[in-house]
């Protein structure tokens, strides 16, 4: 496995861990229209066939309409390729967000607070 990687774009930076079974991708920053090309770029292009990605909100500090887009892109783009997309680590205002927008139902099982990849 390769070793884990960080990179940055403009207020956010990505730690991103290759594992067997996943690749995990740990979102430091806000994830805003200025972000939001930069998230979807960098994780779509680390989406497997048949694989899992996990995408880790732990540190992400806000998020506006343009980021809840791009996850919502990203999820369309693991979903074409058969591959699972969880959402980890939602602060109470990410949750809001998803839930105001309807779409909390769609990350719910694994966007509860507080579950970690083991």
């Amino acid at each position: 496995m390769p070793d884990p990687v960080t990179i940055s774009g403009p207020g956010l930076s990505l730690h991103i861990s290759v594992l067997e079974d996943a690749v995990v991708v740990q979102c430091r920053g806000a994830l805003l229209i200025e972000s939001s090309d930069f998230l979807k770029s960098e994780v779509k292009s680390r989406i497997r066939e048949n694989g899992r990605m996990v995408l880790d909100l732990v540190d992400a500090t806000r998020m506006d309409s343009s980021g809840l887009g791009a996850i919502v892109g990203l999820y369309m783009s693991a979903r074409n390729r058969s591959c699972a997309f969880d959402l980890i680590n939602l602060n109470k205002q990410v949750r809001d967000l998803f839930s105001i927008s309807g779409l909390l139902p769609i990350f719910e099982s694994s966007g509860l607070q507080g579950i970690r990849i083991p």
